[in-house]
């Protein structure tokens, strides 16, 4: 992990970082974060944050790469954002949403209704003839991926048909059905 903890995050402009005590707060167009750290050392110089560490324990080394990787996606997270899309694979599955209220039916007797943080912003597209997308856009990667997983796990795919709620994107594996 100490390589990745070596490069220093560069500061795009319209992004602000500070250090008080053993909290780092990024604010930018899209919002605020902050992370507490510990066994590391974190300055902002040049337009850039620079982590250090103090030895080459084990468990400095391995704070050394989180920290950094976690500052970078706040960084990332307010000047651009991320955004996770899910498909709904299935017959009769579909998605709307109202607000930040999130309606999915999946095969169930009942519709799951989801109440989702104001922090993530839910978009559903559903095009005919195509499967439905539910589309989740935050400033907070850890915060939409968790989400995403939560989503996913109310009907995950499934190896032989491939029904369920996946990624765009993702691959699955297929396995042949009984043979006659």
């Amino acid at each position: 992990m100490s390589r990745i903890g070596k490069n220093p995050v560069t500061i795009p402009s319209g992004v602000t970082v500070e250090v008080t005590g053993n909290v780092v707060t990024v604010k930018g167009k899209l919002g605020e974060l902050s992370q507490e750290f510990d066994a590391v050392e974190v300055k902002v110089e040049e337009g850039q944050v620079v982590i250090e560490r103090p030895s080459d324990a084990k468990d400095h080394k391995a704070k050394h790469g989180l920290y950094r990787a976690l500052i970078q996606n706040m960084v990332v997270g307010v000047s651009e954002g991320f955004t996770k899309e899910l498909e709904l694979v299935g017959v009769g599955y579909r998605a709307s949403n109202q607000g930040q209220k999130l309606d999915l039916a999946l095969g169930f007797s009942h519709n799951i209704v989801l109440d989702l943080a104001p922090e993530v912003k839910v978009e559903t597209i559903s095009e005919k003839g195509k499967n439905p997308i539910v589309k989740l856009t935050s400033h907070d990667k850890q915060l939409v991926g968790q989400v995403a997983a939560k989503i996913r796990g109310f009907r995950k795919p499934e190896p032989y048909k491939g029904k369920g709620v996946k990624f765009v994107g993702e691959q699955l594996r297929r396995k042949a059905g009984k043979s006659a």
